[in-house]
């Protein structure tokens, strides 16, 4: 395998990164962050989630973030949606493309969405069908891709089961998440390896946590063995409140800088980047997940 010359970046700060936010974020910030990060060149940036505000507060406010948004040719701003409620109200909001989520762990799946593997792919059914015939484009999650925080080791061949039902469905996009991020690269590979035997590379990304560290050196496996799409978090917001100890995601500071290292392509500009990630940071009140972020800081004070 060889490493692409240009990489995809997909930022889910706004979504998955603020989610768990015990402090409302007001609807105008999370759209100056949209914003910022469009203009930095992110081509891709979940924007919201149409959940129930009873389960997920924090983004209650999604379709008032999408009509005050102000979009830019090029860019993406997707939305997840666990059901067909959630798939209406993001027709409603003009949403082009939609993502929904499945977990490679039984007991996961259980906690997190309250049903079983089987029962969340009859709910996902009809929504990608939908979302397909109206002209959205739909990608999925797969959430414990490595290990699952109330089974542990999760099998590669399950990882591999799940995202082959997902494309099954018509996701043109499978994100393989590494969700409580205790994942290393040897394990990494091994989970790809078993996904590339049922779909192509150009089909999957990766979603890695930094709960380990591991977070950069499992992106660089899974470069080598062709990903060209990385998703990631300004700033390295977010965590997962089922895992005990879980950190952020990777920041997309750190990927971005990692992959000019290596020189492949993103159109991202890494200052513009930071600043943005700066600015949510101290609006949380507390600094930057990201270590080229704040090392930057340091260079221009």
């Amino acid at each position: 395998m060889t490493r692409p010359a240009a990489v995809k970046l997909v930022e889910v700060g706004p979504r998955d990164g603020l989610q768990n936010e015990a402090v409302p974020v007001p609807t105008a910030v999370k759209v100056e962050l949209i914003e910022a990060l469009a203009d930095a060149g992110m081509p891709v940036i979940e924007s919201g989630s149409f959940v129930s505000p009873k389960w997920v507060p924090q983004m209650a406010d999604t379709g008032a973030v999408l009509a005050a948004v102000r979009r830019r040719p090029g860019v993406s701003y997707p939305v997840l949606v666990p059901n067909a409620k959630g798939l209406e109200d993001a027709l409603a909001a003009g949403c082009e493309e939609v993502a929904i989520f499945a977990a490679a762990s039984e007991s996961f799946a259980r906690r997190n969405t309250n049903c079983s593997i089987d029962e969340s792919f009859e709910r996902f059914a009809p929504v990608a069908e939908r979302a397909l015939a109206a002209g959205m484009r739909v990608r999925g999650y797969i959430s414990c891709v490595v290990a699952c925080p109330y089974e542990g080791p999760v099998a590669p061949a399950a990882v591999a089961d799940v995202a082959g039902r997902l494309a099954d469905l018509g996701c043109y996009e499978i994100s393989l998440g590494d969700t409580i991020g205790v994942g290393t690269p040897a394990q990494v590979v091994a989970m790809l390896e078993a996904v590339e035997a049922r779909l192509p590379v150009a089909r999957l990304a990766v979603h890695f946590h930094d709960t380990y560290g591991q977070a950069l050196a499992n992106i660089l496996a899974s470069l080598d063995r062709g990903i060209a799409v990385v998703d990631c978090a300004v700033a390295g917001l977010g965590g997962c409140p089922y895992a005990k100890g879980a950190t952020g995601n990777v920041a997309s500071e750190d990927v971005v800088y990692l992959l000019h290292g290596l020189g492949i392509r993103t159109g991202v500009d890494l200052d513009r980047l930071a600043l943005a990630g700066d600015r949510i940071s101290a609006h949380l009140g507390r600094p930057s997940g990201s270590r080229v972020a704040r090392a930057l800081a340091g260079k221009r004070h």
